[in-house]
C-alpha cells in the first residue's frame, strides 16, 4: 500500500485529502484547497455576461464544446474554458507535488463559516491543478460539486493500517508525537500545539481530549457519512442517471435537470461498474506482471552486460597486448639491424684510421729524414743518395693522391623506416560486427506506375519484392544534382512514398532507392530517370514509366497534398532540406512540419583530400601529412539552426587545426579560411583567431588540449556563426550576413585527430539569447 500513497494526496496542499471533491474533469481536491485557489474573474469576461451582451461565439462559448466535461453548461452551470483575463497577471506557483496552480487574486475574507459554507465572490472561477482546465462556479459555489466519500473511506483504511506512532497534524517542520485527540475538531495534537492551539479555555473548554489511541478507534468506529445529492442537500441519492453518469436523488428525477433522462437503480450499476472496474484491473495486473518480469529480465541483463563487458575488456586487452608484442619484437629486429650497420660504419672507419695513422708515420720520418740530409755540407755525399730520396718523396706524395684522404664510409645511415601503413592501420582498427542476426533486406522495386514529376517537384513510391521473407527498417532515397553529379540522400525512413521539391526546372534528374536494416543495406534499385518541366506555366503532360532514351519529359500531378514531411528513422543519418544558391546543388525536401530538426551526418571521403585517414564510420579523421588538408561533412546547410561538435582525440606538438563551415568547392590543401570559400576558427593550445580569405581577426585567449570539444553553431536564420570551446562561447559572434548552402569543415595535420558529433540541440545559452533577441 505504499505505493498507493500518492494516489491519496492532494496535487495542491501535498498532504492527504481532507474533505475532497470531485471536478467536472475526474480530479479531486481538498474543499479548503479548492477555495484557496479561486480566482475571480472580470465582470465582462464572464460567459453570462457575453452572452447577455449578445457579442456572438465567445473563448468560452468555443471551449465550452469540450466533450470531455462531466458537466454541460446547460445541465448544470458550470462553463469549461481554456483561460480567464486575470490568468496572464497572475503569477503561477507550484504545490509541494510540482502541479502548477493559481494562487487567489485577493486574500478571501475571514469569516467563521467552514469552507464549504463560506460564501463565494461572484464570478470565481477554479482552475484544476492537474489538467489545468478551469470553469466558472455558479450560486452554489464550492457545494455544487459532489463530495468523493469513497476517497475518505480509502485515506482512512491507508491511516489505520500504518503501524507508525500518531503524529501531531500542527508540528510546521518534523511532527512530534501526538499526546491528545480532539474529537470536535477531529485533529491529533502534540502538547506545546495544544497548548497553542486548544486552549483550555472559551468554547474549546467544552471540547473532549481523549488519547491518540482512542481517537484512532473512535475514527474507525464513527458511522460512514452518506453522501447526498448537490443540488438537494437534505435527500439522499437514490438512482444513477445514465446520460449524466452521475448518482441523482429522487427530487432531481421528479423536478431537476435530470426528469427527462434515463435512470437505472444505484445498486445495480453500482455492481455493474465494480464488475467494469474488476475486469479492467485484470488487464491491468497482467501488464503489471509483465513489467515485473520485464524488470528482472533488464536486471538480469545489467548483470550481463556488466559480465560481457569485461570479458569483452580483457579480450581487448590481450589483442592489443599482442599488438604491441609483436610492434616489439619489429622493434628489437629492427634495433639489431641497425646495431649491425653502426658496427659495421665503426670497423670501416676504424680500419682506415689505422692504415692512415702508419702510413702518417712513415710519411713523417721520411720528410724528418730528407730535412736531416738536406743539412749535410758534403756535396759528393748528398748527390750519391739525392736521387734515391727524390723518387721516394714522390713516391709517397703519390700513394696520398689516391683517395688515401677520402671517407670509406658515410656517417648517415643510409636506412628509413616506412611506418605510414602501419600507422594508417592503427587509425583505422576498429571493432567489426561478429555476429549477424540476419540477412540484408531485398533490393526495392521503383513502383514505375505511381512515379510522377509536377513542374520542379518529383514523386517517387517504391516496395519490397512480393517474395522478399527479410523485412526492411527503412529505406534511402537518392537523387543526383541533375548535372550528373554524385548521388546524395534526400530521404530516409520507413514510407515507400516521397515527394521531392525544390528541384530545378527544366534538368533530368537520376534516383535510386535502397533499404536496410540492422544488418546492413541491400543493393541500389535500377536508376530512373526524371525530367522536370521547362518552366511552371507549361501546360501539363503525363508520361509513364520508364523513360525512353530521348528522355521525354515526365509531368503529372503529385498524389499529395503536400510535400510529404517524414521524420529521420536511420541511426546517424538525417532527413532534411538543401536550399542551395543556383550553381549549387539543388534538392529540396519540406519540413516545415518537424519542430527543431537535427542533423545525423558524418565525414564525406569524396570530397576529402586524399592525405586525410577516415575511421569510426567516418566520423574519427586525422592526416598523413604534416602540411594542413581539408575535409568536408557530407550534409550542406542552407536554412535553419544548425550546431555540432568535435572533440579532440590526439593533440601533438602544439598545431592549430581549423573549424568552421565551407563551399563545396573550398581548396583542400590549405588551412581553412585562406580562402575566400571558408570561414574558420583555428586554434592553438593557448589562443584563436578567426580566419576569412586569409583574413585574421579576434584573437582571443583559451586554446585547446586532448580531450577538448569545440562547437561550431550555424544559425541560417540570423545568418551567424559562433563558436564554442568546452561549452563555452569563444570570442564574439565569429561571421555575420552568411548566406548560402555551407558544409562543416575541418583543416588538420598528422598531429591532430578529432571525431564528430551530430545530431545535438543548440546549446541552452545560445536558445535563451535568441529567445530574448
Amino acid at each position: 500500500m505504499e505505493e498507493m500513497e500518492e494516489e491519496l494526496k492532494c496535487p495542491v496542499c501535498g498532504s492527504f485529502y481532507r474533505e475532497p471533491i470531485i471536478l467536472p474533469c475526474s480530479h479531486n481536491i481538498c474543499q479548503a484547497c479548492a477555495r484557496n485557489i479561486l480566482v475571480q474573474t472580470p465582470e465582462s469576461e464572464s460567459p453570462q455576461s457575453r452572452r447577455a451582451s449578445g457579442s456572438g461565439v465567445s473563448d468560452y462559448d468555443y471551449l465550452d464544446l469540450d466533450k470531455m466535461s462531466l458537466y454541460s453548461e446547460a445541465d448544470s452551470g458550470y462553463g469549461s474554458y481554456g483561460g480567464f483575463a486575470s490568468a496572464p497577471t497572475t503569477p503561477c506557483q507550484k504545490s509541494p507535488n510540482g502541479v502548477r496552480v493559481f494562487p487567489p487574486a485577493m486574500p478571501p475574507p475571514a469569516t467563521h463559516l467552514s469552507p464549504a459554507l463560506a460564501p463565494v465572490p461572484r464570478n470565481s472561477c477554479i482552475t484544476c491543478p492537474q489538467c489545468h482546465r478551469s470553469l466558472i462556479l455558479d450560486d452554489r459555489g464550492l457545494r455544487g460539486f459532489p463530495k468523493n466519500r469513497v476517497l475518505e473511506g480509502v485515506i482512512d483504511r491507508y491511516q489505520q493500517s500504518k503501524a507508525a506512532a500518531l503524529k501531531c497534524q500542527l508540528c510546521e517542520k518534523a511532527p512530534k508525537e501526538a499526546t491528545v485527540m480532539c474529537e470536535q475538531c477531529d485533529v491529533f495534537y502534540c502538547d506545546p500545539c495544544r497548548l497553542r492551539c486548544h486552549p483550555p479555555r472559551g468554547p474549546l473548554a467544552k471540547h473532549r481530549l481523549v488519547p491518540p489511541a482512542q481517537g484512532r478507534v473512535s475514527r474507525r468506529l464513527s458511522p460512514r457519512k452518506v453522501s447526498t445529492c448537490t443540488d438537494h442537500e437534505l435527500e439522499n441519492h437514490s438512482m444513477y442517471c445514465v446520460q449524466c453518469k452521475m448518482p441523482v436523488c429522487y427530487q432531481c428525477l421528479e423536478e431537476g435537470k435530470h426528469s427527462s433522462h434515463e435512470v437505472k437503480a444505484l445498486g445495480a450499476m453500482w455492481k455493474l461498474h465494480k464488475s467494469q472496474l474488476s475486469q479492467a484491473l485484470n488487464g491491468l495486473s497482467d501488464r503489471a506482471k509483465e513489467a515485473k518480469e520485464f524488470l528482472v529480465q533488464l536486471r538480469n541483463m545489467v548483470q550481463q552486460i556488466q559480465e560481457n563487458s569485461v570479458e569483452f575488456e580483457a579480450c581487448l586487452v590481450a589483442q592489443c597486448d599482442a599488438l604491441i608484442d609483436a610492434l616489439n619484437r619489429r622493434k628489437a629486429q629492427l634495433l639489431a639491424r641497425v646495431n649491425k650497420e653502426h658496427e659495421h660504419k665503426l670497423k670501416v672507419v676504424r680500419d682506415q684510421i689505422s692504415h692512415c695513422t702508419v702510413k702518417l708515420r712513415q710519411t713523417t720520418g721520411l720528410m724528418e729524414y730528407c730535412l736531416e740530409v738536406i743539412k749535410e755540407n758534403d756535396p759528393s755525399g748528398f748527390l750519391q743518395i739525392s736521387d734515391a730520396l727524390i723518387r721516394r718523396v714522390h713516391l709517397t706524395e703519390d700513394q696520398w693522391g689516391k683517395g688515401t684522404l677520402t671517407p670509406r664510409m658515410t656517417t648517415d645511415f643510409d636506412l628509413s623506416l616506412d611506418n605510414s601503413p602501419l600507422l594508417q592501420s592503427i587509425h583505422q582498427l576498429d571493432f567489426v560486427q561478429m555476429k549477424t542476426s540476419s540477412p540484408v533486406p531485398a533490393t526495392p522495386i521503383l513502383q514505375l506506375e505511381e512515379c510522377c514529376t509536377h513542374n520542379n517537384s518529383a514523386t517517387l513510391s517504391w516496395k519490397q519484392p512480393p517474395l522478399s521473407t527479410v523485412p526492411a527498417d527503412g529505406y534511402i532515397l537518392e537523387l543526383d544534382d541533375g548535372n550528373g553529379g554524385q548521388f546524395r540522400e534526400v530521404y530516409v525512413g520507413k514510407e515507400t512514398m516521397c515527394t521531392v521539391d525544390g528541384l530545378h526546372f527544366n534538368s533530368t534528374y537520376n534516383a535510386r532507392i535502397k533499404a536496410f536494416n540492422k544488418t546492413g543495406v541491400s543493393q541500389y534499385s535500377k536508376t530512373l530517370v526524371l525530367q522536370t518541366s521547362e518552366d511552371t506555366d507549361s501546360e501539363e503532360q503525363t508520361v509513364p514509366f520508364p523513360v525512353s532514351s530521348e528522355r521525354l519529359p515526365l509531368r503529372r500531378m503529385s498524389p499529395f497534398s503536400s510535400t510529404l514531411n517524414l521524420q529521420p528513422s536511420f541511426p546517424r543519418r538525417s532527413y532534411f532540406d538543401f536550399r542551395p544558391s543556383p550553381h549549387q546543388l539543388s534538392l529540396h525536401s519540406s519540413l516545415q512540419s518537424l519542430n527543431a530538426p537535427v542533423a545525423w551526418f558524418a565525414f564525406d571521403p569524396g570530397s576529402a583530400h586524399s592525405d586525410i585517414i577516415f575511421s569510426n564510420d567516418n566520423l574519427t579523421v586525422t592526416c598523413s601529412s604534416y602540411d594542413d588538408r581539408v575535409v568536408l561533412g557530407k550534409t550542406g546547410f542552407s536554412k535553419g539552426v544548425h550546431y555540432w561538435e568535435l572533440t579532440v582525440d590526439r593533440y601533438d606538438n602544439h598545431p592549430d587545426p581549423a573549424f568552421g563551415v565551407a563551399r563545396i568547392d573550398v581548396m583542400k590543401d590549405v588551412m581553412l579560411g585562406k580562402d575566400d570559400k571558408a570561414w574558420a576558427m583555428y586554434v592553438d593550445n593557448n589562443r584563436s583567431w578567426f580566419m576569412h580569405n586569409n583574413s585574421h581577426t579576434n584573437r582571443t585567449e583559451g586554446g585547446i588540449t586532448k580531450g577538448a570539444t569545440i562547437g561550431i553553431l550555424l544559425d541560417l536564420n540570423r545568418k551567424t556563426l559562433t563558436f564554442f570551446i568546452n561549452d563555452e562561447q569563444q570570442g564574439p559572434i565569429a561571421f555575420e550576413n552568411v548566406e548560402g548552402l555551407f558544409f562543416p569543415a575541418v583543416s588538420l595535420n598528422r598531429n591532430v585527430q578529432v571525431t564528430l558529433h551530430t545530431g545535438l540541440p543548440v546549446p541552452d545559452c545560445y536558445s535563451s539569447r535568441a529567445s530574448i533577441a
